[in-house]
């Protein structure tokens, strides 16, 4: 089995797709001779020709609006959003025609298009290069919002989002890029969309995750357990649609739980989270769910953005807290 980063497994999970299936197509700013900004598509261009993997403007809405075309088309388009900040020009396209397709059409057209973008902190990028947009995405009907936190999830997670015929937001995270290797298989696997992944076993505290955090929660989890206090951490894989099911079984174990998220805190994905354990497990909570977060404030500036993303320290304190109520 293959060593490989987030990165290539990205890449493999595409090229996997383009081969498979001519109507896959990849398009997006400096993705072809460039390989992207992050390389993540290098090669695949000369692999499989400039008519299917090609560069665009340097135009959000036009990406946006050339997957909507060519989704009604019959094509399966992988629209590169270059950086999550910059969604924002394309949010029309994404947001409202590609999500709306299949229901304002009455089920005559889809939209199987996967919108794939870098976002998050940690790497001392400039201002918007590092937001958390997914919160946007997940009030959107009609769109999945996917987050793989490894790249065995990144590979399988991406090809079933690329088969999917309803669009798929799919965010990759900067600072798991290069992180770590790890095993994936070669060839074509999936891994399904809407199942969370229990990645570490406990009895005292749920600690629910997605992205980056979700290796932050699993260090605060190793540092809880040497005072005696054992977490279990959920990587949620997929905000929508959102594994409840996962959660509510935690949680009827372990009756305590903390939400993490690199994004501002409020009315984010963990405020949703929340309300959900409350509609279906509040009888099973012996303590308020908190949330550990960003601050309300814009992303900051590299040389405070350390102090400003959820770390170890207040993921421990928040479980300290809910175990202390």
């Amino acid at each position: 089995m293959a060593q490989m980063n987030m990165k290539e497994a990205i890449r493999d999970a595409m090229r996997v797709e383009l081969k498979r299936d001519t109507n896959v197509l990849l398009f997006g700013e400096d993705v072809g001779k460039v390989g992207g900004v992050f390389r993540a598509t290098e090669g695949l261009q000369a692999e499989f020709g400039e008519d299917r993997v090609f560069d665009t403007p340097l135009a959000e809405s036009a990406i946006g609006g050339l997957a909507v075309g060519m989704g009604i088309q019959g094509f399966r388009p992988i629209a590169e959003i270059q950086f999550v900040g910059f969604i924002y020009e394309a949010m029309d396209q994404m947001f409202i025609q590609a999500a709306r397709m299949r229901y304002r059409s009455g089920g005559r057209y889809n939209s199987p298009i996967v919108f794939r973008t870098p976002f998050g902190g940690g790497v001392k990028a400039a201002e918007l290069h590092t937001d958390s947009l997914e919160g946007l995405a997940v009030q959107t009907p009609g769109i999945k919002v996917v987050i793989p936190s490894n790249p065995y999830d990144a590979k399988g997670l991406l090809i079933s989002a690329i088969r999917d015929n309803d669009p798929v937001f799919f965010m990759e995270h900067l600072n798991l890029y290069h992180a770590f290797r790890a095993e994936v298989p070669e060839g074509e696997y999936t891994v399904e969309i809407g199942k969370a992944n229990v990645v570490r076993e406990g009895s005292d505290v749920t600690i629910i995750a997605y992205g980056l955090m979700v290796h932050t929660a699993v260090k605060a989890a190793d540092e809880l357990e040497k005072q005696g206090i054992k977490a279990e951490v959920i990587d949620l894989r997929s905000l929508v649609p959102l594994d409840i099911d996962t959660i509510v079984a935690s949680i009827q174990k372990t009756n305590r739980a903390i939400v993490v998220q690199e994004a501002q805190k409020t009315s984010g994905v963990a405020a949703e989270v929340i309300a959900q354990i409350n509609e279906k497990a509040i009888l099973h909570l012996e303590a308020p769910v908190l949330r550990v977060a960003g601050p309300d404030t814009v992303y900051p500036f590299a040389q405070v953005e350390d102090a400003w993303l959820p770390s170890v320290a207040r993921i421990s304190a928040a479980v300290q807290k809910v175990l202390d109520f």
